[in-house]
């Protein structure tokens, strides 16, 4: 078993702003539950520091250099559920309103990932791989074969990137390379960091990580092509033997309609029919939708925005709002899709619900009260929003993209199998083609919607298959 350091920019029970969170609130339990020697590292937020710093413990002050400057950093970490998270503090970079979106926002996290790999020498630790997440820890693998490279303690590390979006690159000037970071500049002039003009934290890790990993085995082979590449796909290809997909899970105590104690009625596949009906009827009375425990309730749970599928479902609008069906919509996101939806709610009371902004304790309803989940998305690196609903016995209809296709099994109405419904082509009519099929089977084959909802309730979602392909990729590294 290996000693893994994962880093990242949050993660929970701490912080967050997305799905890596849950990953790092999850991967690193199930990994130690397999035998391995986990920690995390993260930046040291305003919100974290607010809520536990109190609850710390302080391990080390050492600096880090930055433009020329010895620039302090204060380690404190935290045991969780036989994990310990390190957090790294600077107050001028990590203790601000939101976690990303600054101008400086490349010094903030190349300062993060100096002081990661600093923490190892001043703490005597010396893990077998770091584990890296998302751009804000990709110069890590650069760093260290290229900054380290008379220290063999850092030489022994082996390094793998995980790509949770591949949208979101960490692209920068390259007047930051030399000053901030510590990086050579020819690494610029050969082209190992370049990225059009500047540099690439993401392109780094794919040129010097030993392995990379993406969130599911169908986004590992989109990426590939310029259609989902963004613009990365030549270089990807170059490491495509390299290139893991590993899927990701849920953390199944947090997501668990036999407790959550989020829901007015709790349900198994015992009590389903009767108790989940009983949480469609409190949702659409907290909703104010009309309290019908025939009609198909649709939910959705999600950021609104272009990659979500949301244009495709403003094309239909009037199609959708004229079926058997109520929606229960909760989100925020683009401004003229919100906009959209608070009209048509306005215009369809007892029929549709907005709710905009984010609310979780009203997502877990969502999830257990609904019998539809709706989740149309342009591209998903992985989605937990399907793992949800199914867990929740609510059948999801997905557009067949990444981790949406490798996890929703299609309804096969002659085979009698599936855990939900799904569409290949990015198109407007086939979504209203598929959202009518769920339609009909709901109405019209009762016996076939308990069976879906049978099967994706016993859908494995947990973490431990993906903990098990982890584990492969590790031993493959280090032995």
């Amino acid at each position: 078993m290996a000693s893994i350091l994962m880093v990242a920019g949050e993660g929970l029970p701490f912080i967050k702003t997305g799905g890596l969170a849950d990953v790092i609130g999850s991967v690193p339990t199930a990994l130690t539950e397999q035998g391995h020697e986990v920690r995390v590292v993260m930046p040291l937020y305003k919100k974290v520091a607010d809520k536990y710093l109190d609850s710390f413990s302080f391990e080390k002050e050492f600096t880090v250099s930055v433009y020329y400057n010895e620039v302090p950093v204060r380690i404190y970490s935290k045991d969780e559920n036989g994990v310990k998270f390190y957090f790294i503090q600077h107050q001028g970079y990590f203790e601000r309103d939101t976690l990303y979106g600054y101008d400086d926002d490349g010094v903030r996290f190349g300062y993060f990932q100096k002081a990661v790999l600093e923490m190892l020498n001043q703490l005597d630790y010396w893990p077998q791989v770091i584990h890296c997440h998302d751009w804000h820890t990709g110069m890590i693998p650069c760093m260290v074969k290229e900054c380290h490279t008379d220290d063999p303690r850092y030489a022994d590390i082996k390094t793998v990137f995980t790509i949770h979006n591949i949208a979101f690159q960490g692209n920068f000037s390259a007047d930051i390379l030399v000053p901030a970071l510590g990086v050579p500049y020819y690494l610029f002039e050969n082209g190992s960091v370049r990225f059009d003009t500047g540099i690439s934290f993401m392109k780094s890790a794919f040129v010097y990580a030993d392995k990379i990993t993406t969130v599911s085995p169908s986004y590992a082979q989109e990426i590939l092509t310029p259609q989902y590449g963004e613009h990365m796909e030549a270089v990807l290809n170059m490491r495509k033997y390299d290139l893991w997909g590993i899927v990701n899970g849920i953390d199944t105590v947090l997501w668990d309609p036999k407790t959550d104690p989020e829901l007015p009625y709790h349900f198994d596949l015992i009590n389903v029919k009767e108790e989940k009906t009983n949480c469609k009827l409190a949702l659409q009375k907290e909703l104010g939708l009309d309290q019908r425990a025939d009609v198909l309730l649709v939910g959705c749970v999600s950021r609104l925005t272009w990659q979500k599928g949301f244009y495709l479902m403003m094309e239909q609008l009037n199609a959708i709002c004229a079926m058997p069906i109520q929606l229960a919509i909760l989100g925020s996101g683009e401004k003229e899709i919100e906009n959209k939806f608070t009209d048509l709610a306005n215009g369809n009371k007892g029929k549709i619900a907005f709710y905009r902004g984010y609310n979780e304790s009203l997502a877990h309803r969502i999830y257990a009260g609904s019998d539809l989940f709706l989740m149309p998305s342009l591209f998903e690196p992985c989605g937990i929003s399907q793992l949800c609903s199914m867990r929740y016995g609510t059948l999801p209809l997905v557009r067949e993209t990444g981790g949406l296709k490798d996890t929703v099994a299609p309804y096969n109405e002659y085979e009698k199998t599936g855990t939900g419904f799904s569409f290949a082509k990015y198109d407007s009519t086939d979504l209203v083609n598929k959202l009518n099929d769920a339609i009909k089977v709901y109405y019209n084959k009762p016996d076939d919607w308990a069976m879906l909802r049978t099967n994706a309730m016993t859908y494995d979602v947990s973490w431990q298959s993906s903990a098990r392909e982890y584990t492969k990729l590790y031993k493959e590294l280090i032995d």
